[in-house]
């Protein structure tokens, strides 16, 4: 997360008091080409240590200590401005270009996820990267708390869902291009029916509002058919409706917000 935090495993941290049923059903991130964040490619000091990120992606392989973070900093800004989601598949790096994409894998048990790094940390020593707490459930690591990790970054311009492993890791010849073209996605179109809507999360990546919308489609099985993303000003909204009067979409408001503890805000088109 942010700096202001230590980083790593807390004994009092973990998933919210209703975590998704189907945490191996949540995909992994699938990596894209994407504009890097300039602010996070400064020098940065935490705990009275400077760390200098990478400013363009470049071939990366090393072996160290993962830990992760789960509900103590579940909605807050990651360090590029993005809401963190535990159940997304994400990471912190204290110096790899943000965002990227990167493999890891739990050198215990041999388990490997693809994540997205959107954040900063972890800030011990003896601690390369810090997982959200679906990450850590699908390779096995919440139990200890941390546990051996090999983390390879990948080349998202060369990436294919069908690729084994060592077939897309970021090439030196991406290295001596000094950085990435960023090649926009096409964002997703805002729906174009009128009524009231009650908004449940916004996400500075369609990959987090994606995994957020599938995590409701189960936890609110009743709205699954009403739960759309819309996309405006840089942000992925994930929504519910239309309902046709604010009566109603009131009531719902109340009744997610009771029953999952979510902040909802009500728009209307």
């Amino acid at each position: 997360m942010v700096t202001k935090k230590g980083g790593g495993y807390y004994l009092d941290d973990g998933p919210g008091d209703n975590p998704p049923a189907n945490l191996d059903a949540i995909p992994d991130a699938e990596p894209k080409v994407e504009p890097l964040h300039k602010a996070a490619t400064r020098p940065y000091t935490v705990l009275g240590q400077t760390y200098t990120p990478d400013t363009y992606l470049k071939p990366y392989k090393e072996t160290g200590v993962a830990s992760w973070y789960g509900r103590r900093y579940h909605g807050q800004k990651t360090s590029i401005g993005e809401v963190y989601d535990m159940y997304g598949m994400t990471a912190a790096h204290p110096t790899l270009a943000i965002p990227s994409y990167v493999r890891v894998t739990n050198l215990q048990n041999s388990k490997s996820v693809i994540v997205r790094v959107n954040d900063r940390g972890p800030f011990h020593s003896d601690r390369l990267i810090d997982l959200s707490y679906t990450a850590a459930y699908k390779l096995g690591v919440l139990a200890g708390g941390s546990t051996r990790v090999e983390v390879e970054t990948i080349d998202p311009a060369n990436y294919t869902a069908a690729a084994k492993p060592a077939e897309a890791p970021i090439t030196a010849s991406l290295a001596d291009k000094g950085g990435v073209v960023a090649v926009p996605e096409a964002p997703l179109q805002p729906a174009a029916t009128t009524g009231h809507y009650v908004q449940l999360g916004a996400f500075g990546a369609q990959d987090n509002a994606e995994s957020f919308r599938g995590r409701l489609k189960i936890e609110l099985a009743q709205l699954a058919d009403k739960l759309q993303i819309h996309s405006s000003d840089g942000l992925f909204r994930v929504r519910a409706g239309p309902f046709q009067t604010l009566a109603e979409a009131s009531q719902i408001a109340a009744e997610i917000k009771n029953s999952l503890n979510i902040k909802t805000v009500l728009t209307t088109r």
